[in-house]
């Protein structure tokens, strides 16, 4: 069984997290990690990666080194159409590198959100409130606006944040009637938010936490099925210490861990880069649609023309981006965020907006109006995100069962491409089931899991059902789960119906 190197590095970490790091101009929310790795057989990756090295080593800093803070954020204003022709050639020859084989894992985590789980977790999801929805309303609402009021109370004086809270809140809904058809639904979250933040009385501990990326790349290594590997994290702080992420990563389970200095591993230097140039991507993005003032906050953000002035070889950076981060080695963890993930799916968005344009002549042909499409489709996928954490029982991975499917809690086969589930066999009369339970899964598909003959066997639901999928989905969530039960299913005249004894 082969042996995975894997080499860990992170972007935009704040030591502290405290009012002078929030109110900062360079700030950006998101804590990035990158984990890449490799076969030990596969020996090219760094013999490859020294060619390159060597190529630019007038780049290389006074360790010897090439890292990513070599490029400034301004070079990233407008993404890859900001880099001059050296720059855009030198992320060419760096992402070339990258091959199939080669593993990425990356985790996109919000810092504000982390003080929110704080304030409410004592909140779990019930029947009357989804605590996940009004968490992800209050985060995407502090990031987006960044009210100084609430952030400097947050840090000075913990005991009036609450009121702080509520006052935007109020104030927000206010503004938001200047644009009531573009601001409804944010509205909406706002009154229900208000609702509950008169029951909350505790102040947050400050205090970053290094689990969340960690938990994800021990789920990655479960779903690649990888037991044989070793972790090296980049060396910070004193070399006669352990430093705090090496400890965490082994409290997670990551026990074949260990720290090293970059200048010795070069798989250090390229998880640096990559997560360098994962994290300036994500922050471009970040600076040119978040609002600059409440008042324009009533108004359309979308990304200027400036975004899609590429030229050949820029636009190669994104299709080759899309290739390494949503093609190869395809994987449910291969990234990884909390509730507010809006950031990675706008970043996810741009790589597979960008890939469907064969050349720049296509972009081109209607430049003006590139910023409305991708904004079209940014929001289709956010709201497809959205949705997704309304139904939080998906049809989770539990064992590999060949290369495409797994057995599910119920040890029942299903296929990770749900078109290759077998559909429910109902026909022009009433039957009824014994359902031991309803899943979901990433694709939105819906499925159920059914007592025959004495074995349990999973099957897809027509579409016309789906609703009522998600509806029961739904209810589990919220801490009402109706299953198992009987079910009925109908069809009549084409239609379907579905009725829980």
């Amino acid at each position: 069984m082969s042996t995975y190197r894997f080499y860990y590095d992170e972007s935009e970490h704040s030591r502290k997290i405290n009012y002078t790091t929030v109110s900062a101009i360079n700030y950006y929310d998101n804590f990035v990690t990158m984990i890449v790795g490799w076969s030990s057989e596969k020996k090219d990756v760094l013999q490859r990666h020294a060619a390159f090295e060597e190529k630019y080593a007038d780049r290389k800093d006074h360790n010897g080194e090439i890292k990513s803070t070599m490029f400034q954020q301004k070079q990233f204003r407008y993404g890859f159409a900001s880099l001059n022709k050296q720059n855009a050639q030198f992320i060419n020859d760096f992402l070339s590198l990258f091959d199939e084989e080669i593993h990425i894992y990356f985790s996109v985590v919000s810092k504000i959100e982390y003080l929110v789980l704080q304030l409410f977790q004592g909140y779990r999801n019930s029947f009357l409130i989804d605590a996940d929805l009004m968490k992800y309303s209050i985060t995407k609402a502090l990031v987006t606006y960044r009210p100084k009021e609430i952030i400097k109370s947050l840090y000075e004086s913990p005991e009036d944040f609450l009121e702080q809270l509520k006052k935007f809140f109020r104030d927000r809904i206010e503004c938001n009637k200047r644009n009531q058809k573009l601001k409804q639904a944010e509205t909406s979250a706002f009154q229900k938010i208000l609702l509950v933040l008169d029951d909350i009385s505790d102040s947050p501990e400050l205090d970053w936490d290094y689990h969340m990326p960690f938990d994800g790349f021990k789920k990655y290594l479960g779903e690649k099925d990888i037991q044989n590997y070793i972790l090296i994290i980049d060396k910070e702080g004193k070399e006669d210490e352990e430093s705090k992420t090496l400890k965490v990563a082994r409290e997670i389970g990551l026990d074949n861990s260990d720290e090293a200095n970059s200048t010795r591993y070069p798989g250090l230097r390229i998880a640096d880069m990559m997560v360098g140039i994962i994290s300036k991507l994500l922050k471009g993005l970040c600076d040119s649609l978040r609002y600059k003032s409440l008042d324009e906050s009533t108004n359309k953000k979308i990304l200027s023309t400036g975004w899609f002035c590429l030229n050949e070889v820029q636009l190669e950076l994104y299709k080759k981006l899309y290739q390494i981060i949503c093609k190869w080695q395809p994987a449910w963890y291969k990234s990884y965020s909390g509730i507010y993930s809006d950031d990675l799916v706008l970043f996810n968005a741009l790589l597979n907006f960008m890939n469907h344009f064969e050349s720049v002549e296509q972009l081109r042909e209607d430049i003006d109006m590139q910023g409305e499409y991708f904004n079209a489709f940014a929001c289709e996928q956010l709201a497809r995100y959205f949705n997704q954490r309304r139904c939080k029982l998906p049809i989770e991975t539990v064992n590999s069962f060949d290369k495409d499917s797994y057995l599910n809690q119920q040890g029942r086969k299903v296929y990770s491409d749900s078109r290759k589930q077998p559909l429910l066999p109902l026909h022009e009369s009433s039957q009824t089931f014994d359902v031991l339970s309803v899943g979901v899964d990433k694709n939105f598909v819906p499925s159920i899991t059914i007592l025959k003959d004495r074995d349990t066997v999973c099957f897809r639901i027509p579409e016309e059902l789906s609703e009522w999928a998600f509806c029961v989905v739904g209810m589990a969530n919220m801490g009402t789960n109706l299953f198992p039960s009987k079910v009925t299913f109908t069809c009549v005249g084409g239609k379907y119906y579905a009725d829980i004894l």
